[in-house]
């Protein structure tokens, strides 16, 4: 104990008063050494969880954010992937750490509200604090380069005449790209047969395999591959300014908008100069030109929208998907 600690030190034998008001003293010198400890957060590396395999978009895009991060922060920031269960395992991981501020995660949304709708989750919504939404990525429908299929319209007339025959690959049951088939199939009537994988890059080498016949994978992750994979569509409201030769969905008659929104949200109980300082970090990465250079580089959009106003947002998104559930729920498709 340091000398400063040993003053407020006190004796069984002191009387009541005195007892009382060397306990006074310990309390405030335990908040005082405990506010300097926390003056200096981060003290230690920082870990960014994964809730999906590595390779894939969610993942290339947190890696890219943890180098940013621990040049503003002055720690690591280390990426730990935890796949499965469509990103559940890696937020249930998020949700019961403890609220230091030394682990944090990227979400994905539309999974982040819908997987409690769908299933029992290990996480709810109260579990985290919401910190900022960085990008959002496109859905995209990819096939082999080589494949029969050359638009939307090709593959909509074969799965109408082969219901339930062509397989098609997600991320995972309620992620944005099995959303974007449900979706899809609601909207043309077309049947496929779902097949989901544990993040992008299983599901990638799945269709250069040939395992699958058409990939539902953002559009940034399938942008780097375009010499083996053609894009039959991606879900922009138009051409994205960062694949301006990828058709839309919408140009080929089809009204589907969708895409995957990462964020990174922490427990909930996060400290208010822990998650003032966190939101300052990303803030100024957010803005910074060559992280927007190297998520224009992944083809991934910027789509910055920090705390409350982002916790809004995903409010408003788990009504409507919640309104799509009770209509026709999803899991089976």
């Amino acid at each position: 104990m340091s000398d400063l600690a040993s003053d407020w030190a006190c004796p069984l034998s002191a009387g009541t008063r005195r007892r009382a008001a060397c306990a006074l003293g310990a309390w405030a010198f335990g908040a005082w050494a405990t506010g300097n400890a926390w003056a200096a957060w981060p003290d230690k590396p920082m870990e960014l969880v994964v809730g999906f395999a590595a390779g894939g978009g969610t993942d290339t895009t947190a890696r890219t954010l943890a180098l940013h991060l621990s040049r503003r922060l002055g720690v690591p920031v280390v990426v730990s992937n935890k796949p499965g269960a469509s990103g559940e395992l890696g937020l249930a991981h998020v949700a019961k750490s403890a609220p230091d501020g030394y682990l944090i995660g990227m979400s994905n949304m539309p999974g982040l509200v819908t997987l409690p709708m769908e299933r029992r989750t290990r996480f709810k919504a109260g579990d985290f604090a919401y910190i900022a939404n960085i990008v959002r990525d496109p859905s995209a429908f990819s096939v082999l380069g080589n494949s029969p299929y050359r638009s939307i319209d090709d593959l909509i007339a074969d799965a109408k005449a082969r219901p339930g025959q062509i397989s098609y690959g997600s991320t995972g049951t309620g992620t944005d790209d099995h959303l974007a088939l449900v979706l899809f199939e609601r909207l043309t009537g077309a049947q496929f047969t779902h097949v989901p994988y544990n993040g992008a890059g299983p599901l990638r080498t799945a269709v250069l395999g040939g395992h699958v016949l058409v990939g539902g994978m953002n559009l940034g992750e399938v942008m780097p591959y375009r010499d083996k994979l053609r894009v039959l569509a991606q879900a922009s409201p138009g051409r994205s300014r960062l694949a301006p030769d990828v058709p839309s969905f919408n140009e080929q008659h089809v009204d589907l908008v969708f895409n995957s929104e990462r964020g990174i949200v922490a427990p909930a109980g996060l400290p208010a100069d822990a998650r003032q300082r966190l939101t300052d970090a990303l803030r100024s990465v957010a803005a910074d030109p060559l992280f927007q250079q190297q998520m224009q580089a992944q083809f991934t959009e910027m789509d910055y929208l920090e705390g409350a106003a982002w916790q809004a947002r995903l409010e408003k998104a788990a009504a409507e998907f919640g309104a799509l559930w009770k209509s026709a729920p999803w899991t089976d498709s």
